[in-house]
Formats: C-alpha cells, sequence, structure tokens
C-alpha cells in the first residue's frame, strides 16, 4: 500500500523545465508543492532540447506575447540562478537567400514590431560583420537581440532547486486521486500518493496520458526532432542562426520530414545543429536522411563547418498540439486539474510565463497576460 505524504497545494506531474518553471514560481507564491516524474530530471523533452529562448520566430499573436513574457523573465531568472545555467543573451540572426524571401522577411518583422520585438535589418555586406563565417551571397537579413539561450537540463535542475519542492523522480503517475464531486484530490504513485487539491499536467508529449488518467482528453502528439553536436571548435558561431525557411516550419502542421538549420555554438565549444520535424509516434528510429538535411544546410550556411566532425546525435519528441500553441490553465472538465503542455519545440523558451499563468490561476492572482487563447477545454466539439 502506498504511503501517503503530507497535503500539498498542488501536485506538478513532469520534472522538466515547464513543470520546475511551474514549481518556481508556485513556490515563489507560497504555495507548497510536489514534483513527480517517472524518470529523471530533465529526461524527457527538456533534455533533448537546444535550450532556444526564440522570439524571432513567432508571428504576432498569443505564443508571441507568451515569449516576449518569458523573456524578461528569463533575464531576471538568469540573475537568480546559478552560472550554469548557461544563459547566454546572444541575439539571433535570420538570414535570407534571396530577395523575395528578405521583402518576406521585412513584412514579418514589422508585424513583430508593432508588438514589441526588437528586430533589425541587416544589409548584405553587414551580415558578416555579425557572423565572420557566414556563406557569401546572402540577400541580407534580421538581427534579433532578444534571442538566447540556456542550458535546459540545467535550466530545469536549477529551477526545481530554486523552488524547493518536494522532487520525486523515478515514480510513474499511476492515477489522478478524485474525489465523489470528480474534482482532483491528487495522485498515486507506485511509493506514495500526494495529496493536493490541485494537479498540474507537465507531461509534455505525454500530456495526454495524463489528461486521460484524469478522465478527459488532450490531443497532444509527439513530433520527432534531431540535433547534431560537433567537435568542440574555437567561437565560430556568434548568434543563434538559421535560414528564413525556418519560421514556415515552426508553424506548419505535416507530418513529413521537415529541416531547416538553426546552428549555434555554445560556452563549452561544440556547436549544436538543429532542427527537424517529423510525426512519426513515438519512433525512436535514428533517421541518416533527417541527420544528413541537417548537416547539409548547416555546411550551407557556414562553410567553415563542412569539414568538422560530429560527435554525437541525439532527439528527442515535441509536444505537439494542432493549433500550435500550448494548453495552459485549468481544465473545466476536471475541477482542481490544470495543463502546462503541448510547447512543442517553444517550451524552454515559454516556460518561465507559463509558469507565471499557472500561478496565478492556482493562487487567483492576477494572469500577467490574456490566458484565454491556452485553454486546455478549446479542442472540444462544443469549445
Amino acid at each position: 500500500m502506498p504511503a501517503t505524504d503530507a497535503p500539498l497545494d498542488a501536485v506538478i506531474i513532469g520534472a522538466g523545465v515547464v513543470g520546475a518553471a511551474c514549481a518556481y514560481y508556485a513556490a515563489r507564491a507560497g504555495l507548497t508543492v510536489a514534483v513527480v516524474d517517472r524518470g529523471p530530471v530533465a529526461g524527457g523533452t527538456t533534455g533533448a532540447g537546444e535550450g532556444n529562448l526564440l522570439v524571432s520566430d513567432k508571428g504576432p499573436g498569443p505564443e508571441l506575447d507568451l515569449a516576449l513574457l518569458s523573456t524578461a523573465l528569463w533575464r531576471d531568472l538568469a540573475a537568480a540562478l546559478p552560472a550554469q545555467t548557461e544563459y547566454e543573451a546572444k541575439g539571433g540572426l535570420v538570414v535570407a537567400p534571396d530577395e523575395a524571401t528578405l521583402k518576406a522577411l521585412r513584412v514579418f518583422a514589422d508585424g513583430q514590431r508593432a508588438v514589441g520585438v526588437t528586430a533589425t535589418e541587416v544589409a548584405p555586406d553587414a551580415l558578416h560583420d555579425l557572423e565572420p563565417h557566414l556563406a557569401p551571397g546572402l540577400a541580407g537579413g534580421f538581427h534579433y537581440p532578444q534571442d538566447a539561450q540556456v542550458q535546459p537540463a540545467q535550466a530545469a535542475a536549477r529551477l526545481l532547486a530554486a523552488s524547493g519542492a518536494r522532487v520525486h523522480t523515478g515514480e510513474e503517475v499511476t492515477a489522478i486521486l478524485r474525489g465523489a464531486d470528480g474534482a482532483v484530490r491528487g495522485v498515486r504513485t507506485p511509493r506514495r500518493e500526494l495529496r493536493a487539491p490541485a494537479v498540474v499536467n507537465a507531461a509534455g508529449t505525454w500530456g495526454g496520458r495524463i489528461a486521460a488518467l484524469a478522465g478527459t482528453t488532450l490531443p497532444v502528439m509527439p513530433r520527432r526532432g534531431f540535433v547534431l553536436v560537433t567537435e568542440p571548435l574555437p567561437r565560430v558561431v556568434r548568434h543563434k542562426v538559421y535560414a528564413a525557411d525556418y519560421i514556415a516550419d515552426v508553424a506548419s502542421g505535416s507530418a513529413a520530414l521537415q529541416s531547416s538549420a538553426v546552428v549555434e555554438g555554445t560556452p563549452a565549444g561544440p556547436v549544436l545543429i538543429g532542427a527537424t520535424r517529423e510525426r512519426v509516434g513515438f519512433d525512436r528510429t535514428l533517421s541518416t536522411e533527417a541527420l544528413r538535411r541537417l548537416a547539409a544546410q548547416a555546411a550551407a550556411l557556414f562553410p567553415v563547418l563542412a569539414d568538422v566532425r560530429v560527435l554525437r546525435a541525439y532527439h528527442g519528441f515535441r509536444p505537439y498540439l494542432p493549433d500550435h500553441l500550448p494548453a495552459i490553465g485549468p481544465d473545466p472538465r476536471v475541477p482542481g486539474l490544470l495543463h502546462a503542455c503541448g510547447h512543442e519545440g517553444a517550451g524552454i523558451g515559454l516556460a518561465p510565463g507559463t509558469g507565471a499563468l499557472i500561478t496565478a490561476a492556482l493562487t487567483g492572482g492576477a494572469a500577467p497576460l490574456d490566458p484565454g487563447p491556452f485553454h486546455p477545454d478549446r479542442f472540444t466539439e462544443d469549445a
């Protein structure tokens, strides 16, 4: 019989960066929380990410609003958390191969500027002032100084440690406890029962399974992505650099393999090369085609990388929802259940804003932005 731990204000399912951010902000608001995960801290999507904190790839709308909020919160967190989080306000550079693409980028950037994004056009002859090793012949680009990066697993671990939450890793949630009135009363694992009037589903790609345990639905699907890691190098890539077609890939709902190189250096020296997207369920098979595309696209952007050794490749599953917006907030179908999942490839960047929204919902405080577009029940027929 599982032991019953002391009552809590909330149980958070998922020890990735989103769950860690929810725990951090909830604890700062005075709530007593526990975090439970069937694996280790950052053992899922977070640990397979690049650590992108991007505003550059998002057009005006709710996701960009959440990204701008999170960008400001990440700056605060960078000052509060240990240096191991490797926060770098490196900025992003989006490049265009031709005039038609550059014209489309101008329109995109104009819309972003109207809602608070800083985007500066870079002339073709000035691109190499920002990135000396870029390929020649590009039509121009846009510099986004608000883009940044963290080491994602470290960020999750340091947020959790700073939260002071009780952390139970290696414990799979087997049941969502509910009262006679249908309201949430906590969770059960093979080792214990954690009692609380609120449960936060921050299980990422597996958020649909947690929703089903609670007797509801959330159409989260896995979208597989690969990342290449090179040998350590001098700082040959200064910013987060990608071609404009990456923006279209992020917004696409296609299940087919899509790839567009995002290239960035790291403090430790290796260059990270992402990103692919494809919906193949939870298939963990290595895709040589995905890796080949990434390598070729990275070398096309930075010819200096053509002869650099790739030491390893890794992959993970982004939690995809059909409208490309995360589900954040209370689920009215199950009182006491809140969702914080479905961020696709933007979860690391959007984690602090998500944690702030969840904390406002838990405490009844003022939300830092309109939570309406993120309502978890928006996928139901009568929503």
